[in-house]
Formats: structure tokens, C-alpha cells, sequence
């Protein structure tokens, strides 16, 4: 029967608490300052909260790779900060036991946690980001809520602004309302002017209806015909006793799809992010391949330094033997029997056949550049997949000895350690 030492249960025990309360601690830090950076999107979108609750659900799984190290480093410094305050290592030590044998425990537990942390990293959190970018970009695209505010222009209705100078809450009833469609541009603007009015929603939540009582609209007719001068447009004058104005305003949820984001190097696990690489390097060695070749068969002056001649293997490159001149090329005689017309007419068309080639190189640039860029966004999201592994573990061989030299145990100074450790980690691997 398997029976674990006494000591090793006291040092679990010791440090089990702690690690649980950091990790939670950390964690809902790092929660508070994803709501900060998103709050603009999320408020005043009329949003439930089952939507909210899996966002910041999806979102605590995203920031698990931040909070773990920082909650191992913590809860490692005070275990043995506390131990070493208390003259517990230095009973140990009396005992016989030195400092590596007392921590045999923890280092079992912090590979435990290593391996559970891989699995996390390359199986669950790419789902996780995947969901979690869907549903925020998803609420981004939501229309806010309808508050229209008193004695402002409100615009967060798409090709509209709106004003209205009093507002009945309890009836709904808007006094003295001002409406600017620009839905067709700021040059062929309509404007409403009501007496009072109210706002309702379809059913289907897809439109706004604007009741409208006593008031006028002006439409310029500009668009009507072009053979108006810029200072004589003719506009219509409408006045009205009942009005209804029918605007297009989406307020429900859209979610989007998510197969969109898990094409995303953030949605993918090892073996597809390994498969991306391979295939856009050899898509850029193949497209290099074939731009190597264009530069090479390409005519300078109508001579050709390579000629290809195809074989069993493929296309082989044969060197041409240079072109030997007589004498140095004279570039003023081009010009010499020509009218000036003439001369700018070949320095023009050089100069284009020049911007050309040099457009054309720089388009191919810009391609394989991007390729290159996603080669190796995919290359640091795969390492990233082993960092958080590695960082648990480095991290806990720093915080317990450095504990067990500090003896100061409790939230004071191994916070303080383990945060300027920790935001130098964060740094690095940004």
C-alpha cells in the first residue's frame, strides 16, 4: 500500500491553499482588466447576461495562461516565506532534510500541473480563443441600445442624427424633434423638423418607426438631375400632420460564425499549426522558385543572361557567354540625330518601363511578405504552446527558493517580488 510521508503531506498541504487562493486572485485580476480594454463594447447594448456569462467564461479560459505562472510564483514565496518565518525549514533542516528533499512534493505536483498545462494550452485554449473572439467581435457589431439623451445630437443610428430638446419618460412622447437623413451623403441631406414625436420598434426587431406629428421635411434634389450649378440646387417642402419615418436598425444579436476565427493561428492546435507552416513555406518557396526564374530569363536591353533548356529532370539553366561591346556604349548619341520631342518622348518611356518593373517587383515583395509574416505568427503561437509548461515550472523553482531566502511570508513582500518577476516574464514573451 502506498503511504506518502508525513512531510510531503504537510508541504502539500501548505501549499495547496495558497496556490488555489493566488491562482483565483490572479486570475480575476486579469479578468478585470480584459473587462477595462472591452467595456466600450459591451455597455449599452442591451446584451443578456447568458451572453455576458460566456463571454467572460470563454474569457477567464483565455487568461489562464497569464494568471497560472504569476499564481505559482506567488503561492511558492509565501509557502516558504511562511515556512521560513515560522523556523519550520530551519527544523527541517536540523532534522536532515534539506531544502530540494522538502520541495520533492511541490516538484511532483508542478510537473503534474506542467503536463495538465500542455494539454490546456494545445487542446482547450484554442477553443476557447476561437469562442471568445467570435462573441466579442459578434457584440462589437451590435447595435447599441436605444437611449436616445435630451439636448445632444444622437448618431449611433447608421446614416441618421438625431435631436430632440425634451423627452416624456413616462409616455415617450419626444417634443421638438430634429432629424438629419444623411444616408445618402452629407450634400444630399433631408431634413425633418417635428412638433413632437415617438419611437417604436418592428416586431422582428429590424426597424425603427418614427411617428412624426407637425412639422416639415426639406430635400434638396441634387441627385435628380446634373445639369444643376453647385449654388442653384431647387429643394421640396413638405408639411406634414402625421408623419411615419420607417429607418433600418438591427438590435438583435447576431453571433457570428466561429469557423471564421478557428482558420486563426489563436484557434489551432500543434499538428494545424505545424501543417499551416509547412504548407506557406512551401507555397513562398515555390512562388520564389518562379520569380527567381522570371529575374533570371528576363530580357535587360534585349540580351538574356540565362537560357533554359528543358531535360529528363526539368528545366536547366544554361549561362550565355557575355556580349563583348567594342567600345563603351555612348548614351548621348541615342540623342544626337533626334528633336528634343523625341528625346523627352525616350526618357519618358524609360522612365515608365522603369516605374513598371519596379512596381511589379515591389507587389511581389508585399505577397511574400505576408506569407512570411504568417509563418511566423504561426511559429511563436506554436512555441507558445510548450512556454506555459516551461514557465510553471521555472517559475516555481525561483519563488521557493527565493521564499526560503526572503523568510517573509503573508501578501507584503513576495508580491512585490513576485509581480516585478512576473512583468519582466510578461515583457519577454510579448
Amino acid at each position: 500500500m502506498l503511504r506518502i510521508k508525513r512531510l510531503y503531506l504537510f508541504m502539500l498541504q501548505s501549499f495547496l491553499p495558497l496556490f488555489v487562493m493566488t491562482f483565483l486572485i490572479c486570475l480575476f485580476i486579469v479578468l478585470m482588466q480584459f473587462l477595462w480594454r472591452y467595456i466600450d463594447d459591451l455597455v449599452g447594448k442591451g446584451l443578456e447576461m447568458s451572453v455576458i456569462g460566456e463571454l467572460f467564461f470563454y474569457a477567464a479560459l483565455t487568461m489562464v495562461p497569464m494568471a497560472l505562472p504569476l499564481a505559482i510564483l506567488l503561492a511558492s514565496l509565501m509557502t516558504f516565506g511562511n515556512l521560513g518565518e515560522q523556523f519550520e525549514l530551519t527544523a527541517m533542516k536540523a532534522s536532515g532534510v534539506s531544502l530540494i528533499k522538502s520541495m520533492r512534493p511541490l516538484i511532483a505536483l508542478m510537473v503534474i500541473v506542467a503536463i495538465g498545462a500542455f494539454f490546456f494550452q494545445n487542446n482547450v485554449l484554442p477553443v476557447a480563443q476561437a469562442k471568445m473572439y467570435t462573441l466579442l467581435y459578434s457584440m462589437k457589431q451590435k447595435s447599441p441600445e436605444l437611449e436616445i439623451p435630451e439636448g445632444v445630437f444622437y448618431d449611433q443610428i447608421t446614416g441618421f442624427n438625431l435631436y430632440v430638446k425634451h423627452k416624456d419618460r413616462e409616455t415617450g412622447i419626444l417634443n421638438d424633434l430634429l432629424i438629419y437623413n444623411v444616408s445618402k451623403g452629407t450634400d444630399n441631406a433631408t431634413i425633418i423638423y417635428a412638433d413632437s414625436g415617438k419611437i417604436s420598434m418592428t416586431d422582428d426587431k429590424s426597424h425603427l418607426i418614427l411617428n412624426l406629428w407637425n412639422g416639415e421635411q426639406f430635400e434638396n434634389l441634387r441627385e435628380q438631375g446634373s445639369t444643376f450649378s453647385s449654388q442653384n440646387v431647387p429643394y421640396r417642402r413638405e408639411t406634414f400632420n402625421d408623419k411615419e419615418v420607417l429607418i433600418a436598425f438591427d438590435a438583435n444579436f447576431n453571433r457570428m460564425d466561429e469557423s471564421g476565427m478557428r482558420n486563426q493561428y489563436v484557434g489551432k492546435n500543434i499538428a494545424e499549426l505545424q501543417a499551416t507552416i509547412d504548407s506557406v513555406t512551401a507555397r513562398v518557396d515555390s512562388v520564389g522558385d518562379v520569380y527567381g526564374h522570371d529575374i533570371k530569363t528576363q530580357r535587360y536591353f534585349g540580351l538574356s543572361y540565362y537560357k533554359y533548356e528543358s531535360t529528363d529532370t526539368g528545366m536547366r539553366a544554361i549561362p550565355q557567354p557575355p556580349v563583348a561591346m567594342v567600345a563603351p556604349l555612348n548614351l548621348d548619341s541615342i540623342f544626337s540625330g533626334s528633336n528634343p520631342a523625341f528625346t523627352k518622348s525616350y526618357l519618358n518611356q524609360a522612365l515608365d518601363k522603369a516605374k513598371r518593373s519596379r512596381q511589379d517587383f515591389e507587389f511581389r515583395s508585399y505577397t511574400m511578405n505576408d506569407d512570411r509574416r504568417v509563418i511566423r505568427r504561426h511559429a511563436i503561437e506554436l512555441m507558445k504552446k510548450f512556454t506555459l509548461s516551461m514557465a510553471c515550472i521555472v517559475f516555481f523553482f525561483i519563488g521557493a527558493p527565493l521564499g526560503a531566502i526572503i523568510r517573509k511570508g503573508g501578501l507584503g513582500m513576495p508580491l512585490v517580488i513576485s509581480v516585478f518577476l512576473f512583468i519582466f516574464y510578461y515583457i519577454i514573451d510579448n
